[in-house]
């Protein structure tokens, strides 16, 4: 139930990495595509060092990190980052929400808040915990969400640590799962052919994926055991909420998900 919560409304800030309305903002700043992406992120954080990114974020090639923080502090300040962030999540969004979003965002925002109690282990949310709600409720929405996100993604890195699995592992074995092919993953964080081409080999010598680069029997005990414990840590969160409320959570959200992804907001869902 914990997993079906958060997907439910995924996609209303899973946009906000794919958005032209973003992208075309972090560009005004100087910014590319990795840029942007660090810094805006990044930014509730105040400036980040490169290394602060790559231990927050987890699954990056450090190379690409260093190659834009800290010198995108020197384009744009990190208040800025978030302003500009909240502009595109605004406009974006609007396109595609419904007006009324009372309900869903009380519901958020309360699953929110109850995370801010546990707090300890959790770096990114914490930064991002601390920045004031805004007032217009889509936008509180996004927050809420933002911050869900956050929290369930600590939590996700303190699960790969205990399974003593690294960030370009992790991106490997969800390869494995079929869901996505390894050049999305493996582009989209800067990861080399000769870089990916050896973690498939480890992999592969440790009996976690196959030949085929599927998962193995022992490589999906192992992700499953990572899955259940990120949402062991995901959990505190929801429990502010009674199971009708979390019933009427998932009922709420899923067609605002399902607005987001059907107007392709998010690259290869549908």
């Amino acid at each position: 139930m914990i997993r079906t919560l958060f997907r439910s409304l995924e996609a209303v800030h899973g946009m906000i990495y794919f958005a032209p309305e973003a992208e075309s903002r972090y560009t005004s700043a100087g910014l590319d595509r990795f840029g942007g992406y660090f810094a805006s992120r990044a930014a509730a954080l105040g400036e980040a060092s490169a290394e602060v990114v790559i231990a927050t974020f987890y699954n990056f090639n450090p190379a690409i990190v260093r190659a834009r923080i800290p010198q995108a502090w020197e384009k744009v300040t990190p208040q800025r980052m978030l302003e500009l962030r909240w502009e595109a999540a605004d406009e974006a969004l609007k396109k595609v929400l419904p007006d009324d979003l009372k309900e869903i965002t009380e519901l958020a925002r309360r699953a929110a808040e109850r995370a801010k109690e546990t707090l300890s282990g959790r770096p990114l949310f914490a930064a991002h915990a601390r920045l004031p709600w805004p007032d217009e409720t889509r936008l509180q929405l996004f927050h809420a969400q933002t911050l869900l996100r956050e929290f369930r993604g600590d939590g996700h890195l303190a699960a790969l640590l205990r399974h003593n699995i690294t960030g370009i592992e992790a991106l490997v074995l969800h390869v494995g799962t079929g869901d996505l092919p390894a050049q999305v993953l493996r582009t989209t964080r800067a990861w080399s052919e000769e870089q990916w081409a050896a973690t498939v080999a480890d992999l592969q010598q440790r009996g976690l994926i196959g030949e085929d680069e599927l998962l193995t029997e022992k490589g999906r005990e192992l992700r499953q055991g990572i899955e259940d414990d990120t949402d062991r840590m995901a959990a505190p969160a929801y429990d502010v909420l009674s199971d009708q409320e979390k019933q009427r959570f998932v009922e709420l959200a899923t067609p605002l998900s399902k607005a987001v992804v059907d107007a392709g907001m998010i690259p290869g869902r549908r």
